[in-house]
């Protein structure tokens, strides 16, 4: 895990390739203010769009994001997984609209021995890929072993935790290395779907960056930097899609996307507008007639607190900047309401989220911060010098770092100094594992749907001691290097765990240790937007962040123009 997750962060913010997506960037709020408004009072100025996209009732849709590459087996970006989820299928998946786990390519529910370890799937029988090859217990198992042994950026999401794929009488047999109750969520991440053996193969960085080939309700029809279309797959077994297609154009700035949607060029814009962008078209929503869907995210954003070096070496000076907080007031400044305020390192999204952060130390609450301070030695004499550090592509997290700054000298002057730096996010990353910076702001997009995936990358250290810290694994990784036996333990547990209760009770006892320990303080968490023209609908996020193309409906538009 710490290969990829590490692999991950200093993939953090960078446009084309990053899980951690976040809104575009410049180094000053009033630079990017100033820059807004010219661009609004140049709306016609966004790239223009292929004539053919968004005809009849395919629905053109446009974006910042961009995909590396379409192969399964190496694709660990956003927008990828998009279309991957839209284009492929799972042996699991949600119900739209919740987090009901429901089977997909599987006939129900794994069946798991008593050991936690065997997971045995039985499959549908009418399934198709798109070349025409029957979906079998086969061909689930190569691609399944394809994903693990060719090495692309996915691969460890199975390798550190699957022994063996086989199949025994028509059925998948799974046997993971260790218990992992988070196992089936696992089995809905966008990759881990079945490809073709006819179209890939096994092989050490063997993979298919430009083609798909699965078994979903889209096939790819083309793919290049700035368009990419999707045909409906005529033949797909479940249900089709409500739209004749889809017609995607990638947009090289928040701008462009903007002024090509307000300027009527696009039916749906989604992925990545700015805080001012988002807010204009809001407020313009009603007189202009458009959409808009506003969502729930699971995405967390936090300071890392490296306990390697000082000042946060010092749990009482760890404990005073978790009091020092004011998350309101960076809800408001960075993101004009777009975030609010987050207490656990897992989400709201999840019933076992428990505002811990807010019952041990309040919000903006400096004078408990004194009390810390004070036990740390700090005074008017002797003040709390810290960094933020934040990758240079954003400007929430630019407004954000320096709002932490101003909240904390005004409240606290003299007695706590605030340094917000910024480096390109590749160089940033690498001194973050190094062990460089002593603070950072970060964001975490889950891989799968299960609170498991919000304490693991965090607490879980492959190697070290409480006296050396983290020396391997995810916390050495991403900046805190936070050991500690408890976590490593409470985590093992809750992989074990096949009852919900118990294992919910061990998520509590994690997040209490959290603010016991205080290698992270979760600061924020986004929200998730979607703007549409008024001729389609069913457009939505489903509460797992995906997108489901194959629901959005145009016909109102087709009928009316006929």
């Amino acid at each position: 895990m710490v290969v990829s997750f590490f692999f991950r962060l200093r993939q953090l913010f960078c446009q084309t390739t990053t899980r951690r997506r976040f809104f575009r960037i410049g180094q000053y709020a009033g630079l990017f203010s100033l820059c807004f408004l010219l661009a609004v009072g140049c709306r016609n100025g966004g790239s223009a769009i292929d004539d053919t996209v968004g005809a009849g009732d395919r629905v053109s849709v446009g974006t910042t994001l961009s995909a590396r590459t379409l192969d399964p087996a190496d694709s660990y970006e956003i927008f990828p997984g998009i279309l991957l989820y839209n284009m492929g299928d799972r042996l699991y998946t949600y119900s739209p609209g919740t987090t009901d786990l429901v089977p997909q390519l599987a006939t129900d529910l794994p069946r798991i021995s008593d050991d936690g370890l065997t997971y045995t799937i039985s499959l549908r029988d009418d399934v198709t890929l798109h070349d025409g090859t029957p979906f079998t217990a086969e061909v689930m198992a190569f691609s399944i072993e394809r994903f693990m042994e060719n090495g692309g950026r996915p691969a460890s999401l199975l390798t550190g935790k699957v022994d063996t794929v086989s199949v025994t009488d028509g059925d998948l047999v799974i046997t993971l290395k260790q218990p992992f109750a988070a196992f089936p969520s696992l089995l809905t991440f966008s990759g881990i779907t079945p490809v073709s053996p006819e179209a890939y193969e096994v092989g050490a960085g063997s993979f298919n960056p430009d083609s798909f080939i699965g078994s979903g309700p889209y096939k790819l029809a083309s793919f290049s930097s700035d368009v990419i279309k999707l045909d409906v797959n005529e033949d797909y077994w479940g249900v089709k899609p409500d739209n004749g297609g889809i017609d995607i154009q990638v947009f090289t700035s928040a701008v462009n996307l903007y002024n090509t949607f307000t300027s009527g060029g696009l039916d749906v814009a989604y992925q990545t507008l700015d805080p001012d962008q988002i807010s204009t078209l809001e407020a313009d929503a009603a007189s202009e007639n458009w959409q808009v869907i506003e969502a729930g995210s699971t995405v967390v954003n936090y300071l890392s607190l490296n306990q390697k070096i000082a000042p946060f070496d010092d749990l009482n000076v760890r404990k005073a900047v978790a009091a020092m907080m004011d998350r309101q007031l960076i809800s408001d400044r960075a993101f004009k309401g777009q975030a609010e305020p987050l207490y656990s390192l897992i989400p709201k999204s999840f019933p076992v989220y428990d505002p811990v952060f807010e019952e041990a130390y309040g919000d903006g609450n400096f004078e408990e911060a004194k009390a810390y301070l004070a036990e740390a030695g700090i005074t008017e004499a002797n003040p709390l010098e810290f960094e933020i550090w934040y990758p240079s592509a954003s400007t929430p997290r630019s407004v954000a770092a320096n709002t932490i700054k101003q909240s904390v000298e005004q409240a606290l002057p003299g007695l706590v100094n605030v340094t917000v730096s910024t480096a390109e996010s590749a160089t940033l990353w690498e001194n973050v594992e190094n062990g460089a910076y002593n603070s950072v702001l970060s964001n975490w997009y889950p891989d799968y749907f299960d609170p498991e995936n919000f304490v693991q990358p965090f607490l879980t250290c492959d190697e070290g001691s409480s006296e050396t810290l983290c020396t391997v694994g995810s916390p050495q990784a991403n900046g805190s290097f936070y050991y500690s036996d408890k976590a490593n333990q409470l985590v093992a547990d809750q992989n074990a765990e096949q009852d919900p209760t118990k294992r919910d009770a061990i998520f509590a006892d994690l997040q209490q240790l959290m603010i016991d320990d205080v290698p992270y303080i979760p600061l924020w968490q986004t929200k998730d937007y979607v703007f549409t023209t008024a001729d389609v609908s069913d457009v939505a996020i489903e509460p797992n962040q995906q997108f489901l193309l194959w629901q959005i409906d145009k016909s109102v538009a087709t009928a009316a123009a006929e």
